[in-house]
């Protein structure tokens, strides 16, 4: 892809252009690096370094909520799509909108029963420390496969800024924006990540407002004309704007793009760094207004994504974006430098590096935020109370969540340089299937259900993230063809690609089950329930009105 959009790079206006981004990106790392420090936590306390002491405004909460959907992956994936599917592209951008809706319903509730992490959330109904350990395997099986998907794909993108084109510069890069991701995560703390999430969604709305008006500019402001040169450029203009059983490389079959659009829709807004994010507001009230402002600014966000999109396939052309790359995840790229004359001019190199530094910007805020909540959630529900069983002093926590943050980074630095060659898209909806299938019922039943207890929770973690790894290791975006991790190897013993669709119901029934059997278990003498020493009443007023919730 770099040499696709390098290769008649005039010399002089080329390095002029990559000295220019470069020292707008060093002050740009160097300014926010330093208010990072400037704003970060004063004291080791827990509540500081979690969540900036509850003191973000709704509107400031609400940025850096949006910050934190809004991902490297979906920017260039969703562009890809709907350069490539048309109808079905769009539809799953909706989808990604409505998915805060999700969060929207739900933040009042998580606000008031939560505290940091999910362990505090799943303690509610289940006390003990097999909950808190599910909670941090939750964590981190979501955590991890998103942050490697991120790493990598920013590798390539920083390679380009720079205008590096080999795999040892894309893999330092990689390691390159690790060190700045736990440079920002230890010096911060959530106040420090909330202004890094803030200033990326100024500068990604920015951008992308800028590159939509270039692209209604080509077509003289007329939507008609935008979508009739899409769907003549995407190559299959009869199918083009109408929906189709084929969705690009990512799903085909109606039950699969159901399944799609299911999981994102109930999985993208439950990611543990977004929970995180709302239990950093005041009360449930709070948090609730936060998500409004969020889903108002992941709706324009949206709007753009759809505009680009089209203008990707009008004026790059299917064709073009399938043979960079068959999810279509250079689009926006191929798009920026096709909109100023190309490649070979100043302005057209100078456009792609902007919206390069654009992704680059996205990635290192995202990656931020996973890392403190994966972070957060070894120190406190790991070492705090499953292992020193609430025991710890807070100075000693903040120190464990550092050095949490040290050894997560370095784990997704290393999986994310192994990575570097091979096709991970399909890991960012690995980590969404895995958040609407362990994260969500588990959540949904410890706020709801009075007769939730911890056998039932760990069934639907456990149960919910090893049937969605499972089913996704031997599905068809895996193996077996073009745009899969393993091309030239066939093990898609399942049709399902998008698993989403089983894992996300049996994940409820395992939960349901599970509680069933540890009712009678301790019915019949066996174990004592926990849940026999919860004041439910307690809860569920807690729950609802977020009474003694810290």
């Amino acid at each position: 892809m770099n040499r696709l959009l390098l290769a008649d790079a005039p010399t002089a206006a080329g390095q002029s252009a990559h000295t220019a981004v470069l020292i707008s990106f060093l002050v740009f790392v160097c300014v926010t690096l330093l208010l990072c420090v400037m704003v970060g936590p004063d004291k080791d306390e827990v509540a500081d370094f979690y969540t900036a002491n509850r003191t973000l405004t709704p509107l400031q909460n609400g940025l850096a909520l949006s910050g934190d959907y809004i991902s490297a992956a979906t920017m260039l994936g969703t562009t890809g799509i709907i350069a490539l599917s048309g109808f079905n592209g769009i539809m799953l951008d909706v989808s990604t909108a409505l998915a805060l809706s999700t969060l929207l319903v739900l933040a009042g509730p998580l606000r008031n029963a939560g505290r940091y992490t999910l362990g505090d959330i799943f303690a509610l109904r289940a006390p003990g420390r097999a909950p808190r350990v599910a909670a941090s395997v939750a964590t981190l099986a979501v955590s991890v496969p998103f942050l490697v998907v991120q790493l990598s794909g920013a590798g390539a993108a920083t390679a380009m800024l720079l205008g590096l084109t080999s795999a040892g510069a894309q893999q330092i890069c990689i390691v390159l924006i690790g060190v700045l991701m736990v440079a920002y995560t230890l010096a911060g703390g959530m106040k420090g990540t909330s202004l890094m999430q803030i200033a990326k969604v100024v500068l990604t709305t920015v951008t992308l407002a800028i590159t939509t008006l270039c692209v209604l500019a080509r077509f003289h402001w007329s939507p008609s004309e935008l979508l009739s040169a899409a769907a003549q450029g995407s190559g299959h203009p009869a199918d083009y704007l109408r929906s189709t059983s084929q969705f690009g490389v990512t799903a085909s079959g109606p039950l699969n793009i159901a399944g799609l659009h299911l999981t994102v829709v109930l999985g993208a807004a439950c990611m543990p760094h977004m929970i995180m994010r709302i239990n950093a507001t005041s009360d449930g009230a709070t948090a609730r207004r936060s998500t409004r402002y969020a889903l108002g600014t992941v709706g324009v966000y949206s709007v753009l994504l759809a505009v680009l999109g089209l203008g990707a396939a009008a004026l790059v052309g299917g064709q073009a974006i399938s043979a960079v790359n068959p999810n279509g995840q250079a689009s926006l790229l191929l798009l920026a430098g096709t909109l100023a004359g190309g490649p070979s001019t100043t302005a057209g190199l100078s456009l792609t590096t902007a919206v390069a530094c654009t992704v680059f910007v996205t990635v290192l805020a995202v990656v931020a935020g996973i890392t403190l909540s994966a972070a957060a959630s070894l120190a406190h529900d790991v070492h705090a109370h499953a292992i020193r069983r609430g025991r710890l002093t807070e100075a000693k926590e903040v120190r464990t969540v550092r050095w949490a943050a040290l050894l997560f980074g370095i784990v997704g630095i290393l999986l994310a340089v192994e990575a570097q060659g091979y096709n991970v898209q399909f890991l960012s909806m690995l980590a969404v299937a895995v958040a609407a299938s362990a994260v969500l019922p588990a959540l949904v039943c410890s706020l709801f259900w009075r007769g939730y207890n911890r056998t039932g929770l760990l069934w639907s973690v456990y149960g919910g993230a090893a049937l969605t790894i499972g089913l996704q290791l031997i599905s068809p975006t895996v193996s077996g063809g073009p745009g899969t991790l393993f091309p030239t190897h066939d093990f898609a013993w399942s049709p399902l690609q998008s698993v989403g669709l089983v894992s996300i119901p049996a994940s409820f029934l395992l939960g349901w089950a599970g509680s069933m059997r540890g009712r009678r278990r301790a019915e019949a003498g066996h174990e004592v329930d926990p849940i026999d020493r919860i004041d439910q009443e307690a809860v569920e007023l807690r729950v609802l009105t977020g009474a003694d919730a810290d």
